[in-house]
């Protein structure tokens, strides 16, 4: 009983004690991909910090065999009780004799299984002359090491690695250090890797599968490799080249060299993210790394290339410089999100990239807006809800932070002063306000320190030589057209606008005489969608707004517009069901003009930014039900059929047609569904999978919907993969969805794991628009609860109920369906 007792106090705790503190692993795993297991042995040089009995540390599904401690001076401790408890994710090792301060050798033999949950040490498969094979990979972010081995398992705890592993001869075994050997013994052959700098548990890795790679060698001497799936080096060779630039760039930005001797980016066929900073091994999955000049729209390249510019800034900031605890992780991954912004403008100049950042800061906007939000720097408690915070609030919230000190200090204050004195000790939040009154020529910048404060702009209204009572004699007519304020210059900080409505009908003159730039046009739509959806503007006033913006040609202000459009859309089927089609040839007319401009195929020279634009505007016009655009889609599509090599339907508009596709199938007629679905299950590129995937739930048949969703299931579509069946779930397909989440929960979620019942949270939940449906979720989730998701549900049953409450606001709106029918019988 007293044994029990002492145990207990391990228990429940957020962080490990500081009993002993790990200074290097080594580390031995021998992989079994037949059985798909593994044993190892991991030897831990260790530091004694205070006389203990105890030894506790982490260990999740392991199977621990034997286990032994050795000080300095040669003796050594078995342990009388080892203690495995999956509820806290440790290992408790008890001894009889009281283990004194000092130096010593902590050595374990364990075994487990590869799991397929895409975390820890996990296997998946490629195919191999058409054979299906298993290969190992590792994903140890954020708390996941303790599956593969036994290890203090957090952040600070930094220690040098060295690392062996026994794999099959004829496959690639990667970590991330280089080789230094191998020694082989009939068909195993047994690697071993240099000794790595100390570095974190999450950051370990090891990949063990069949790849062709390419590389190059930058400047510095840095060998840098691309992995790929056997045959498909040429798709890699862009990641190769953005990676090396990346390293230069960042290597002149932080005035420190790269710290490790190479670098490898692997291509894995099963991933739970999107990419994974693993030092000196960055993984991928294949869709993120691998580009193909005739598959891949123009998203998937700017996509690419941030994905590696972050991954690669990781390697100094988060891997070589290293956040204390997971609370600090939105200046790791805001930082990083900044800095491969700054990255890609420099590579790419041409895609006005900080123009596009915007996207980011509403994102982070719109997450932040919610109750059930959380600051930048969160408290964590538990380890499985480290996973929750990975969100729009540390990536999104966090670089628009960043930015927004940037823009305020100017690049040479900016980094030091800030990571220096940080956001300021108080609590409250101070705000850099900028503003611009009636020309980008006249600005002022000032501290907002405050809850309300006042700031005189004499000096930019008039010029002087003259008094403001003359100006507003002589010019008061002129002012009056001319006189505009926009707050918040160019939306480089992150807050909202709400202007009176005299300066908001300034702004939409100015709007329409293109005195703005495209960032502030942005801002403006931004803002007012908002606060219409917080209901402290009418709908009227949001649609009004967006009549000035129909011969707008920027892509990130069209993006902006048509997201804009797709969220009315998703309120308005509840909100005024009466003039739903009204609605709907509004918006088709705000966007045709774009359309005319940009057409179908891709013209010779175009720029990045025109072909973006070609695939959101037709997208749009799609789902809104445009006649024109319908048949036009559907001819392009037999044409795929006949020739899946033709450039009549490019990368950039596939998605458009498809969606068409889906729009149209029925149970009476699935031509359309089997043709993608037969298309899907011949694409050899993960990058066509993606798009059939990524569309195929757009179908607003309750029949073909659940068929869809039964198929995400299947054997058919990699785990992976599911989640991009969600992403096009329409409010038409809400019940349905819900339903069928209802009656596969319990399977989605022991199979799947976080990795899918996030998005299912996330993409079905927040289609409602009622406060009963929103009690019916809560009821449903009162038995099912888990850290993984809890502040995530809470914040999808958060939005529904701000959604019902916007309803509500809608329908008490006079003569808005009149406006509806005005603004779609007019000629934009």
């Amino acid at each position: 009983m007293e044994l029990k007792q002492s145990v207990e106090q391990f228990k429940g705790q957020t962080r490990l004690p500081k009993l002993a503190i790990p200074t290097s692993y080594d580390l031995c795993l021998k992989l079994d991909l037949i059985a798909c297991t593994f044993s190892g042995t991991v030897q831990v040089n260790l530091n004694i910090l205070e006389h203990t009995k105890y030894l506790v540390l982490n260990a999740l599904e392991l199977d621990v065999h034997k286990v032994w401690f050795t000080k300095s001076n040669n003796q050594t401790y078995q342990p009388c009780d080892v203690v495995l408890d999956g509820d806290d994710e440790i290992l408790v090792l008890v001894f009889d004799e009281m283990l004194s301060p000092g130096d010593g050798v902590l050595g374990i033999d364990f075994s487990g299984a590869l799991n397929q949950q895409l975390k820890g040490l996990y296997r998946c498969t490629y195919v191999d002359g058409g054979v299906k094979k298993n290969m190992a990979v590792t994903q140890f972010q954020a708390v996941d090491a303790r599956r593969c081995f036994p290890c203090w398992d957090e952040p600070a705890l930094k220690a040098t690695f060295k690392i062996t592993i026994d794999v099959p001869s004829e496959l690639t075994a990667l970590s991330n250090m280089p080789t230094t050997d191998e020694k082989l013994n009939e068909n195993i052959k047994t690697v071993y890797f240099e000794e790595s700098p100390i570095m974190s548990t999450y950051l370990v890795a090891v990949v063990v599968g069949v790849f062709d790679h390419i590389e190059e060698t930058t400047a510095d001497g840095t060998k840098v490799r691309v992995y790929c799936p056997v045959g498909k080096c040429d798709k890699g060779k862009f990641a190769l080249d953005v990676a090396v630039k990346a390293l230069d760039i960042f290597t002149r930005y932080f005035s420190t060299p790269y710290p490790l001797p190479k670098l490898d980016m692997v291509a894995v066929p099963e991933f739970s993210d999107a990419a994974m900073e693993n030092y000196g091994l960055i993984t991928y999955r294949e869709n993120v790394l691998l580009y193909d000049d005739l598959l891949s729209p123009a998203d998937r390249k700017q996509f690419l290339t941030i994905a590696v510019s972050h991954e690669v800034a990781h390697q100094w900031f988060g891997n070589l410089v290293t956040m204390e605890w997971w609370s600090h992780l939105w200046l790791n991954e805001g930082f990083a999100t900044w800095v491969s912004y700054m990255a890609t403008d420099i590579m790419f100049p041409e895609w006005k990239i900080w123009t596009q950042f915007l996207l980011k800061t509403n994102d982070g906007l719109r997450m932040d807006a919610l109750e059930q939000s959380h600051p930048i720097e969160v408290e964590v408690h538990h380890a499985r809800s480290i996973e929750e915070i990975f969100d729009s609030i540390s990536y999104k919230k966090g670089s628009a932070v960043i930015r927004m000190l940037q823009g305020y200090l100017g690049d040479g204050t900016f980094q030091s002063q800030f990571l220096s004195s940080g956001l300021g000790g108080d609590g409250l939040w101070i705000v850099p306000i900028t503003l611009s009154i009636g020309s980008y020529n006249k600005c002022k910048t000032f501290l907002l320190e405050t809850k309300s404060g006042k700031v005189d702009i004499s000096e930019l209204v008039h010029s002087p030589h003259e008094n403001s009572s003359s100006v507003n004699e002589k010019n008061k007519e002129k002012c009056d057209d001319h006189f505009w304020v926009k707050v918040n210059t160019e939306q480089s900080g992150f807050y909202r606008v709400n202007y009176e409505d005299k300066l908001a009908a300034r702004l939409k003159k100015a709007i329409e005489s293109n005195c703005l730039s495209a960032p502030d046009k942005f801002g403006i739509l931004d803002d007012t969608y908002a606060l219409c959806e917080a209901c402290k503007q009418p709908l009227s006033s949001l649609l009004s707004l967006m009549v000035v913006y129909r011969k707008e040609l920027d892509f990130i202000v069209l993006s902006k517009l048509i997201n804009v459009c797709y969220k009315v859309m998703e309120i308005a089927s509840d909100a005024i069901p009466a003039v739903v089609n009204e609605l709907k040839q509004f918006f088709i007319d705000l966007l045709l003009f774009s359309a005319e401009k940009s057409g179908w195929e891709s013209i010779s020279g175009e720029s990045h930014l025109n072909a973006l634009l070609r695939g959101e505007v037709f997208l749009a016009l799609a789902t809104f039900g445009h006649n024109k655009t319908h048949k036009e889609a559907i001819q392009r599509f037999q044409m795929l059929l006949n020739d899946r090599n033709t450039r009549l339907l490019s990368a950039d508009t596939r998605k458009a047609a498809f969606i068409v596709v889906m729009l149209n199938a029925s149970t009476t007629d699935r031509n359309g569904f089997e043709s993608l679905l037969k298309l899907y299950r011949e694409a050899d590129t993960v990058q066509e999978k993606e798009l059939v995937l990524r569309c195929l739930a757009s179908c607003p048949d309750p029949n073909i919907l659940l068929e869809v969703l039964n198929f995400m299931l299947s054997d058919e579509v990699r785990d992976q993969d599911s989640i991009y069946v969600l992403f096009m779930i329409s409010s038409e397909g809400r019940e349905v969805a819900w339903r069928w989440l209802k009656e596969n929960w319990d399977l989605i979620f022991a199979k799947y794991g976080v990795m899918l019942t996030y998005y299912c949270i996330t993409k079905i939940l927040p289609l409602f628009c009622s406060n009963e449906k929103a009690d019916e979720i809560e009821a449903f989730f009162a038995s099912r609860m888990h850290p993984s998701f809890t502040m995530i549900l809470k914040q999808s049953i958060e939005q529904i109920r701000l959604k019902a409450r916007w309803v509500a606001n809608i329908r008490r709106e006079q003569s808005l369906e009149d406006l509806v029918k005005q603004l779609a019988s007019m000629k934009c």
